[in-house]
């Protein structure tokens, strides 16, 4: 077990076996991802498939470096009944780049292939932004209020544009994950904010909305995923030097109400109902955070 080494030694392996796994295996992808441009329904529903399976295998091999290098105790609540086969809207409380390993660690295999709505420039990231489009992530230019009063001809382009995205996902099971706050945690952004909550940020609706809205006949189930780190939140580097000793991860699977699924998410009744519902998620949540800290 490496993670005896010293943390810094820790953290150089841990890093070198992150980027030979991540560019071993996006290379490997980019093949069927490049096939997949034949348009043949079927041949790209293979090709669909066979990339998800790569991608599961790069996730599991992240997990394999990750119990090499690491001796963290992972306490999760809430797996049971999960579906490999289906589809699911997971939202999650942001706190750290750690976020995305820890769930993709206890998930995948237990339900299909995170994908998460990621801005279009990130395209550009060197071996991951191409493997990104191979996996159909959806690339998405949000419109902001500003910009749609200076040109009223955006308004409704977000939403077209997230209903062409999600077609892909129509055709193979999907999870489709929104870390809802926007941003991670910080003190500074809690105060600024002046969240109603003590332990997280208030939610954005907007992009959960867009995706109910495009994908309301598909999504009837989500996965309210709380991650707490009992020890503080960490960084990057803290979590590849196998200094975070204790993660714990509660889900709670919640039928998503008929009301919020295929609606307008820019109508008001829609938007002020569905702030209502997860703002009271969002309470049950915060105390939740609490009671993970406290060791409740």
């Amino acid at each position: 077990m490496l993670s005896k080494f010293p943390a810094p030694l820790v953290g150089i392996i841990a890093s070198l076996l992150l980027f030979v796994n991540t560019v071993f295996w996006c290379f490997l992808l980019y093949i069927p991802a490049i096939l997949k441009l034949i348009p043949v329904p079927i041949w790209q529903k293979f090709c669909t498939r066979l990339i998800i399976l790569i991608s599961e295998a790069w996730v599991k091999c992240n997990s394999g470096w990750m119990r090499l290098t690491q001796s963290t105790d992972w306490q999760v609540t809430g797996l049971e009944g999960l579906k490999h086969e289906g589809w699911y809207l997971v939202v999650s409380n942001h706190q750290s780049w750690v976020d995305i390993f820890a769930q993709q660690h206890i998930l995948t295999g237990k339900i299909p292939f995170l994908k998460f709505f990621i801005k279009k420039e990130l395209i550009w990231v060197p071996v991951i932004g191409l493997a990104w489009w191979g996996l159909d992530f959806p690339f998405m230019t949000r419109s902001t209020p500003e910009q749609i009063a200076k040109n009223p001809a955006l308004k409704g382009k977000d939403i077209e544009t997230t209903r062409k995205a999600c077609e892909k996902f129509r055709t193979t099971p999907v999870s489709v994950m929104n870390f809802v706050e926007g941003t991670r945690f910080t003190d500074a952004k809690h105060e600024r904010q002046g969240s109603p909550f003590k332990n997280l940020l208030k939610p954005k609706l907007g992009g959960t909305g867009f995706v109910l809205s495009a994908m309301g006949d598909y999504l009837h189930t989500m996965l309210d995923v709380t991650i707490c780190y009992p020890d503080g939140r960490p960084g990057l580097w803290e979590f590849m030097s196998g200094r975070v000793k204790r993660v714990i991860i509660d889900i709670e699977k919640v039928e998503i109400p008929a009301q919020f699924r295929g609606q307008d998410p820019d109508s008001e009744a829609f938007r002020r109902d569905f702030k209502q519902w997860m703002d009271i998620r969002w309470q049950a949540k915060d105390e939740k955070l609490s009671r993970m800290k406290s060791g409740i």
